[in-house]
């Protein structure tokens, strides 16, 4: 019996994703699924909080888009953006177009990240690497553009020039200049890569749930905004923003002034 092209574990309230379609996990349709359908869980149950994902071993995160299934196939868009039998509702990766993920997610890049694979990346919330991983967008050299989240994202990351060069030439960039750039929030030696990532996402989880999803919500509406605009849309009532209005009248809003005044650990309920 072959094995699960993603492996899930529960760690806590943390979820971690392996990516498992050797020898490159390369991404087909039917992987972009699995993975949706893994962060689709962390999104609706709630006892868990944060996200992981990481590649097999310690050599490749992700080649990024299957271009051997690609080339024997074709490419019918159509096919690709139905939910059945295409990428699926959360787009590439599944996770480069699911919008309604809230719950905050760790990208751990345990060696190359190529194409889509960077793309995945791009997607989650903070990304830390294994210090041999490098990131990588060939599409302008295969033909086609990195428009499954690199064109839309990258150039908010990093310095436009930066972004544009990555873009235009293929060029490889090493985990330390990501680093350098922002892009990669700490570079870890490759058997500690998954520890600290775990570590990391244990952190994250210790806010309370509410929170970490109305972050997410408020940074994506406010991204665009000047800050007067984001200012005004950041107001208990009169926000339009459902997680944080939930996060605002909830009984954990309460919750954290109280535990610090009574000096004690919160207890969260996500209510």
């Amino acid at each position: 019996m072959s094995e699960p092209i993603i492996k899930t574990s529960r760690i806590g309230n943390v979820l971690e994703i392996v990516l498992n379609r050797p020898p490159v996990n390369a991404i087909n349709r039917e992987m972009s699924r699995a993975i949706h359908a893994a962060l689709r869980s962390l999104q609706e149950d709630p006892e868990l909080s944060v996200g992981v994902i990481i590649g097999s071993g310690e050599r490749i995160f992700s080649a990024g888009w299957d271009l051997k299934d690609v080339a024997a196939a074709g490419f019918d868009p159509t096919s690709d953006a139905d939910n059945e039998t295409g990428h699926g509702a959360g787009g590439f990766a599944g996770i480069t177009e699911y919008h309604g993920l809230l719950k905050p997610v760790v990208a751990a890049i345990n060696g190359v990240a190529v194409g889509g694979g960077f793309e995945m990346a791009l997607a989650c919330d903070v990304i830390i690497a294994a210090e041999h991983a490098y990131f990588e967008l060939p599409e302008m050299q295969r033909g086609f553009l990195a428009d499954s989240g690199a064109i839309q994202r990258l150039p908010k990351r990093i310095p436009y020039n930066v972004a544009k060069e990555m873009l235009l030439t293929g060029r490889r960039m090493p985990a330390r200049e990501a680093q350098e750039w922002g892009l990669v929030a700490s570079v870890h030696e490759s058997g500690e890569l998954r520890q600290a990532a775990l570590d990391l996402a244990t952190s994250i989880a210790k806010g309370a749930p509410l929170a970490l999803q109305a972050m997410k919500e408020v940074l994506t509406h406010i991204e665009t905004l000047s800050t007067a605009d984001a200012m005004a849309l950041t107001k208990p009532g009169r926000s339009g923003l459902e997680m944080y209005e939930r996060m605002s009248h909830s009984e954990d809003f309460i919750e954290g002034p109280r535990a610090f005044v009574e000096k004690r650990a919160p207890v969260w309920k996500g209510k």
